[in-house]
């Protein structure tokens, strides 16, 4: 203790003292942490209520009731339909390439425009071919004259050797001089009617009706037939046909009404299978079923007078088989499928008159997407609920379209 100096117990004091500071300091900071973790707590749940509330509807609750959207089932006419998947094929599609080579002078149609057959498309310079023809007429004209002389020869030699005046061979070489004239002469009409061909082959239409593409080639270029491009490409769309597959059980029915001269009604809608783009017949089927698929190929055939169909164009098919009468008809969107009763079925939420709703096992017939055929569970005039059944329970409260919110006590 005689040790201890004041300099000394100054240096502990302090030393005591920042300890007790650092202490201070780490209690602030964890309380800080403390209150920060509550805050976060504090957050998550009230926004979790909130949500939960929202969930319960603006009257609270489990029991409040639900909106919803309902339907009423009806007496009607369903069609029975075999869907497909279908691909826009044109009966005719056509690459306009040249026949002969030449400078394009002109192209005379313009992109995307409809044409009929034998209308004109385009100009190859007509100019050399021209020329061949006149040289050729003019060779037709020289050995037709040489032929008509041989002929007066021979017919003078005739004479002579009847007179004896003349050796019988000669006769002979003459009467083969005359059949070699006739052989030119053939041959000069081959080669005359090959020049006119040529020539007219420079004059180029359309060998089909159609709509034209978009050009391959601009005027100015040289053009040989061995262009694989071509000059343009014309499509037939009017009328068009549609290929889908069926399966191979339909096969049977679908021929036998076909060779029974039934017009089968084929439609074709776009690629949400809600627009109905063309109407048109079954035109035939294909002759064998392909064994990867299990399908046989049918073709139908549709006016397309709007131009609605394009080839190559992705289409969801309807084949009409026949109509069912007096059928009742609900929303294939109030159709719900589950175990509700321990069994797998399909049920609807029939709506009572308490606004309640009652789970309800149907059996379905056909349907066309949008609408359903009920078999048994439902008779006309029921009402189901058509949106909002993923809320829906046994019993559950329904508020139905138009109804006012009851007020909240």
């Amino acid at each position: 203790m005689d040790d201890m100096t004041p300099s000394s117990l100054v240096d502990s004091t302090t030393d005591s003292e920042r300890a007790a500071q650092r202490l201070r300091n780490r209690s602030i900071a964890v309380t800080l942490i403390l209150v920060l973790i509550a805050l976060v707590v504090w957050i998550i749940h009230h926004s979790t209520v909130t949500q939960s509330q929202k969930a319960q509807g603006p009257f609270g609750g489990h029991d409040a009731p639900v909106a919803v959207a309902t339907a009423s089932a009806s007496d009607g006419d369903m069609p029975v339909t075999i869907p497909a998947l279908g691909t826009v094929t044109p009966l005719a599609t056509v690459t306009v390439k040249t026949q002969i080579s030449g400078q394009l002078t002109q192209v005379a149609f313009k992109e995307g425009q409809m044409v009929r057959e034998g209308d004109f498309l385009a100009q190859i310079d007509p100019r050399p071919y021209q020329a061949a023809l006149e040289q050729a007429q003019g060779n037709l004209r020289r050995d037709q004259a040489l032929l008509a002389n041989a002929r007066v020869d021979l017919k003078r030699y005739e004479g002579l050797v009847a007179e004896d005046s003349i050796a019988h061979q000669q006769l002979d070489t003459q009467a083969a001089l005359v059949e070699q004239y006739q052989g030119t002469v053939v041959g000069d009409d081959a080669a005359v009617a090959t020049a006119r061909l040529n020539l007219q082959y420079t004059h180029i239409v359309s060998p089909v009706s159609g709509r034209v593409g978009l050009r391959q080639v601009d005027a100015g270029n040289y053009v040989t037939p061995s262009d694989t491009s071509g000059l343009v490409v014309v499509t037939q769309l009017q009328p068009i046909t549609v290929i889908f597959p069926v399966p191979e059980d339909n096969a049977s029915m679908i021929l036998k009404r076909l060779r029974g001269g039934t017009n089968l009604t084929v439609l074709a809608f776009d690629r949400t299978d809600t627009t109905l783009l063309a109407s048109g017949k079954l035109l035939t089927a294909d002759n064998q079923i392909d064994p990867n698929t299990g399908t046989i190929k049918l073709r139908a055939q549709f006016d397309n007078k709007d131009g609605a169909l394009f080839a190559n164009q992705f289409v969801n098919v309807q084949l009409l088989l026949n109509v069912l009468h007096n059928q009742v008809i609900i929303p294939t969107a109030a159709v719900h499928h589950g175990t509700p009763n321990g069994v797998s079925t399909a049920f609807v939420y029939l709506v009572k008159r308490d606004n309640t709703v009652e789970v309800h096992p149907v059996t379905l017939g056909n349907s066309d997407g949008e609408h359903t055929a009920v078999v048994t569970g439902l008779g006309s005039g029921d009402v189901v609920v058509t949106e909002g059944g993923d809320r829906l329970r046994e019993g559950a409260k329904i508020l139905p379209p138009g109804a006012a919110p009851p007020k909240a006590g």
